[in-house]
């Protein structure tokens, strides 16, 4: 049972971000494997990275949004900065890795936009489920 200060994250949340993360660990070991065998190791790192910043975001999305629920929806303004925030930190890393060490380090932006793209499918196959069963 979370403690009074730990917010509450209903357990759909929970899975669909449990599987996220499993399905980005199983794209990053994979790419790492193919890329080390194409000789662009590095590559695989840096994508593997940016696999780990989309996870990274993600955590830090469903504890601003159950934060945000627990308090009623209050502090609007505050959410907002905070989502512009962490998205300009989670840009900056990848950005400063493609930027500085180029050209595999554009693995990063890479990386985080497909963490997006699985992010994505997660969560959308329990809503198709849901409208299949209608």
């Amino acid at each position: 049972m979370p403690g009074a200060d730990a917010p509450y994250i209903p357990p759909n949340i929970r899975s669909v971000f449990r599987r996220s993360v499993i399905a980005a660990a199983v794209a990053a070991v994979l790419a790492v494997v193919v890329l080390v065998v194409l000789q662009q190791a590095l590559w695989g790192v840096f994508l593997a990275a940016g696999l780990g910043l989309g996870v990274l975001n993600l955590a830090m999305v469903q504890r601003a949004a159950a934060s945000y629920a627990n308090r009623g929806g209050s502090g609007k303004k505050g959410f907002a900065v905070g989502s512009i925030g962490r998205l300009a930190v989670i840009s900056v890393i990848a950005f400063g890795c493609a930027v500085f060490f180029r050209p595999a380090g554009i693995g990063a932006i890479v990386g985080v936009a497909v963490f997006q793209f699985i992010a994505a499918v997660v969560a959308a196959i329990p809503i198709t489920k849901e409208v299949r069963s209608w």
